[in-house]
C-alpha cells in the first residue's frame, strides 16, 4: 500500500484488491504474498496485493475502461465517479506490490503522477478491461485500519509481464507466489480472503461476469450481506 501519513487511519478508505488467477483448466492458481510481521492491518497474514485508492488515482489515463457492468456494479451504493479510481488503484496496487503490468503499450499523455512513475518506465498505460468486479468487503469496526475494499478478478494471461517475476515489486509483500487453490487455506490467511477464496473457487470454470456481486457492509450499527447487481452504464 501506498505511505498515507497525512490520512486519517481511523477513517473508512476505499481500496482496491486484485486476484491473479493462472491455469484454470489444469491445476488454477493465485498470486498471493506475506503482509509484514509489524504491519498495522493483517500482520503475518498471505493476501491479494491491493491497497487504498490515492487521490491522483482518479485522473489516471486508462488506455482501455472498466467493462462496462463492472464499473456499473462498483458504483452501486458509492460515490459517483469512484469506479475509475478504483480500477486505477488495482492496477497500481499490483504493480508497486508485485511488479505485474497490468496495461497496453502506449505513452502516457501529459505529466506522470510520482506514484505512477515506475509502471510508466515499463513503456505502458494502465488498462482495465481485464478486470471482473467480484467481491465488495467493508472492514469490521474495531480494527485499527478500516477500507472499503473491492475484490477484481483478473486472468494471468492479461498481464504484459513475466507472471514469474516479482524483481520489480516493491517490499510490501514477502513471499511472492503462485499458490494453488486447492492448497492455499493451509496458509494463515484473514478470513474475508477466505470467504472471496471460496467465491473464485466456485467460479474458476466459468469467467463471464456473477450474476450478482456479494457485498459484506459492515457498519457501527450492523451487518449486513447484500448483493450488487447493477445496469451496465452506457458507453
Amino acid at each position: 500500500m501506498t505511505s498515507a501519513d497525512t490520512i486519517d487511519k481511523t477513517a473508512i478508505r476505499n481500496a482496491a484488491t486484485v486476484i491473479v488467477l493462472r491455469d484454470r483448466a489444469t491445476r488454477p492458481r493465485v498470486l498471493m504474498g506475506q503482509r509484514g510481521a509489524t504491519a498495522a492491518f493483517m500482520p503475518n497474514k498471505f493476501v491479494f496485493p491491493g491497497g487504498a485508492v490515492d487521490a491522483d488515482d482518479a485522473r489516471i489515463p486508462l488506455a482501455r475502461p472498466l467493462p462496462p457492468l463492472c464499473a456499473a456494479r462498483l458504483a452501486e451504493d458509492s460515490a459517483p465517479g469512484l469506479a475509475r479510481a478504483l480500477a486505477a488503484a488495482a492496477v497500481r496496487e499490483l504493480w508497486e506490490e508485485t511488479g505485474q503490468v497490468l496495461g497496453v503499450p502506449a505513452p502516457w499523455p501529459g505529466a506522470v503522477p510520482k506514484d505512477w512513475l515506475g509502471f510508466a518506465g515499463t513503456g505502458h498505460r494502465p488498462a482495465a478491461d481485464a478486470l471482473q468486479f467480484v467481491f465488495r468487503a467493508i472492514t469490521p469496526p474495531g480494527r485499527p485500519r478500516r477500507f472499503d475494499a473491492r475484490f477484481f478478478l483478473v486472468d494471468a494471461e492479461a498481464l504484459m509481464s513475466d507472471p514469474d517475476d516479482f524483481s520489480e515489486a516493491a517490499e510490501e509483500l514477502s513471499h511472492l507466489q503462485w499458490i494453488p487453490i486447492d492448497e492455499v487455506r493451509g496458509f494463515d490467511l484473514p478470513f474475508i480472503t477466505e470467504v472471496v477464496l471460496a467465491e473464485i473457487a466456485a467460479r474458476v470454470e466459468d469467467d463471464t461476469p456473477p450474476a450478482s456481486v456479494p457485498f459484506f457492509k459492515n457498519d457501527d450499527e450492523q451487518s449486513l450481506f447484500l448483493r450488487l447487481r447493477g445496469q451496465p452504464m452506457p458507453d
